[in-house]
């Protein structure tokens, strides 16, 4: 019976944490969903939550849920601001979409510490500088 469950491979859909320069030298870093498809994806449902062990204890943010109607193909969608708190946890975020009449689901996990100035590239769809989980 599951072996006739048909789950639809994710291609093309990349999850990125990027940063910005404030006026003060400081940054303000924002997660965004990038679609490199030439299709749109629908229905788009993103949960993020971040969660860990740390010395005081298992440490979990609370879950945050992100609905947009449509992300263009080729093109890409804010989905939050992230505290530079939270980078020493593991930040998940589960997405599920439609597209071509399917029903399509990631998990991207950006673990800890991997948030930081040594991972950082230029994504040049954004035209920001951050860490980019494909």
């Amino acid at each position: 019976m599951k072996n006739d469950i048909e789950i639809p491979e994710v291609k093309n859909v990349c999850v990125a944490v990027a940063r910005e320069q404030n006026f003060d030298g400081t940054y303000l870093w924002k997660v965004f969903l990038l679609n490199k498809n030439d299709f749109d994806l629908k229905n788009v449902l993103v949960t993020s939550s971040g969660f860990g062990d740390t010395k005081e204890g298992e440490q979990k943010t609370s879950v945050l849920r992100h609905f947009f109607e449509e992300v263009p193909a080729l093109g890409f969608q804010e989905i939050e601001i992230i505290d530079q708190g939270v980078f020493h946890l593991n930040n998940e975020y589960w997405v599920s979409y439609q597209a071509d009449n399917k029903l399509f689901d990631k998990r991207y996990l950006f673990v800890p510490d991997s948030i930081s100035d040594k991972n950082i590239i230029h994504i040049r769809m954004l035209e920001k500088d951050g860490i980019l989980h494909e």
